[in-house]
């Protein structure tokens, strides 16, 4: 009895016991919860207010301003003000912009060239068109000045609006008018637009007798199948060993970039997966095709500019020890992007999720949403990245772009050097330079003589060229804080010795600067003639970073030890 008791008793206060138990534990489910909504409705309650907010100010601006306001400027002003504190990718496309669709797929249609701003002409100039597009066929030359489009004369017009005149639906014609150094009289061209196809991979070739090199310049739609014609080609030419150049790639598709990764590695590897706020867009990718080559020793050549896919297809190449990355660390862009429709047929592409490659790292290095005391964009500071492994066990961070296995460092510019090769003066002589030479030397074998930069120098001394000299901005401050604390009186003969001893003389630092400047010179004469597969050639010539992987490449054991340096 006593027995039975007990055990009713024990029964009764373990089902009390659980129902309490359930209770807390329903309640500390619940507290999250009720949180959660919480934040939910503040957070919708914060955005109505400042809907309603942006509505007032706009009907009150419009109502009650002075002149009468366009909708389209003063709101467009106020769409890419928002979007521009969220980060740079994120952007709005009205309905029928070619931009997106060229970022896309790497295809408009126009003329197929690319152009500038010149200041001197105040008029936009063709800076090269590309090979077999129909401005090329046309006759049309870099430094062609362009004065008008279907008789619109384009005077101070800035360049977006000039490529909008010269894009348009393929098989619409439109005449030009352009002026040419060396001719003159105005040149008319009628030209036919067409579909543009920017290619991908503008360069490859042998560089010995097994050493293959591929130029892959963008990931846009048919990227992949570029590059496998590229690698077919030069393996048919007996190529044992590859140098990729992903060095200033922006990047594009992640599609593309796990194809071409899959050109390199087994059939079901995992080479990036995303994590977004929502569910959808997170996602795995995986190689999905037998692959063309995995043994061949590959060095992928990277800089600062080499961003998203760039970053995806060297770091996944990285983390499964497939490549020797060398270069310089790369930008860090570790977000993904895609298209979402707006009303009335615009486009918003906005960053939905960041990646992860193999290893498990996300290589964001910027936090936009958190910006320095200065204003500025913060970034992960190397003493709180995290370790991460490749499948050898390899050391490799998160939170800063792709570090190369090797490091190599790009030779600094002279302000000057840097000044003269974005300047127009440059493109005026190498116009010049053309139009008195019919032919040049194969690209790769082109040399600028001496006597050449001779002329050249003369030329830009003529032409009045100045320089944005640091040293001058630098002395100017220096002046302005000794002006502001009373010393400068003092000490004004030195400054004046100083700044007359920092000025030299034009024509004698361009002599200095014979050997840095000399190489610009050649590629932009040599893509006159040879376009961009030209310019890819010659700029091998001088490629130190280049030299060095082939070098690597030729030293197989040493190629294996920085891949596999336990073995």
């Amino acid at each position: 009895m006593l027995l039975i008791s007990c055990t009713k008793m024990i029964r009764n206060y373990y089902l009390c016991s659980m129902k309490y138990i359930r209770t807390l534990i329903l309640l500390f489910m619940l507290v999250p919860a009720v949180a959660m909504a919480q934040r939910s409705e503040s957070h919708n309650a914060e955005i109505a207010r400042h809907l309603e907010l942006f509505d007032d100010i706009y009907k009150q601006l419009d109502l009650y301003y002075v002149d009468t306001l366009s909708a389209d400027t003063t709101i467009g002003w106020a769409i890419k003000s928002m979007l521009g504190h969220v980060d740079p990718f994120t952007s709005y496309y009205p309905e029928n912009d070619d931009e997106l669709r060229q970022m896309a797929t790497g295809k408009y249609a126009g003329i197929g060239s690319i152009i500038r701003y010149n200041k001197k002409e105040d008029r936009t100039m063709i800076i090269e068109p590309y090979e077999g597009s129909p401005s090329q066929l046309a006759g049309l030359k870099a430094g062609d000045v362009i004065l008008t489009i279907d008789g619109v004369d384009v005077y101070k017009m800035n360049t977006e609006k000039v490529s909008g005149m010269l894009r348009g639906e393929p098989g619409t014609s439109f005449e030009l008018r352009i002026k040419r150094t060396g001719v003159d009289e105005p040149l008319a061209y009628r030209i036919t637009r067409k579909t543009i196809q920017i290619p991908s991979v503008p360069y490859y070739g042998m560089t010995d007798s097994h050493t293959g090199y591929i130029c892959l310049s963008s990931f846009t739609s048919g990227a992949t199948q570029e590059l496998r014609h590229a690698l077919t080609e030069l393996k048919e030419q007996d190529m044992t060993r590859l140098v990729l150049d992903l060095r200033d790639n922006p990047g594009g598709s992640i599609d593309e970039a796990v194809n071409i990764v899959n050109l390199f590695v087994q059939k079901g590897q995992k080479v990036v997966y995303t994590k977004g706020k929502l569910a959808s867009s997170n996602r795995e990718y995986y190689t999905t095709s037998e692959p063309l080559d995995t043994v061949m020793p590959i060095i992928v050549l990277v800089n600062g500019n080499s961003a998203s896919a760039a970053e995806i297809l060297s770091g996944s190449l990285q983390d499964m020890d497939r490549a020797v990355v060398m270069g310089s660390r790369t930008y860090g862009k570790g977000l993904v992007q895609a298209i979402h429709e707006v009303p009335y047929r615009g486009n918003l592409k906005l960053t939905i999720s960041r990646y992860h490659i193999p290893s498990g790292r996300c290589i964001q290095a910027y936090d936009y949403r958190h910006l320095t005391s200065e204003g500025r964009v913060g970034t992960v500071p190397d003493s709180l990245t995290r370790i991460f492994h490749t499948r050898g066990g390899r050391e490799v961070r998160d939170g800063g772009g792709i570090k190369p296995d090797i490091e190599t460092r790009a030779d600094s510019l002279g302000s000057i050097v840097y000044d003269l090769v974005s300047s127009d003066e440059l493109l005026a002589f190498v116009t010049q330079y053309t139009a008195q030479h019919d032919t040049i030397a194969a690209a790769g074998e082109y040399v600028f003589t001496d006597d050449e930069y001779a002329d050249f120098v003369r030329f830009i001394v003529d032409s009045g060229f100045e320089s944005n000299r640091r040293t001058d901005e630098v002395l100017k401050l220096l002046r302005d804080a000794a002006k502001l604390e009373g010393c400068y009186a003092g000490a004004e003969a030195e400054f004046t010795a100083l700044e007359e001893k920092l000025r030299g003389n034009l024509s004698d630092e361009l002599l200095r600067q014979r050997n840095t400047m000399r190489p610009y010179i050649e590629d932009e004469i040599v893509s006159r003639y040879y376009y961009q597969r030209g310019r890819c050639q010659q700029m091998l010539r001088q490629d130190k970073v280049f030299d060095r992987a082939a070098e690597l490449l030729r030293n197989i054991a040493e190629y294996n030890r920085i891949l596999h340096p336990n073995i």
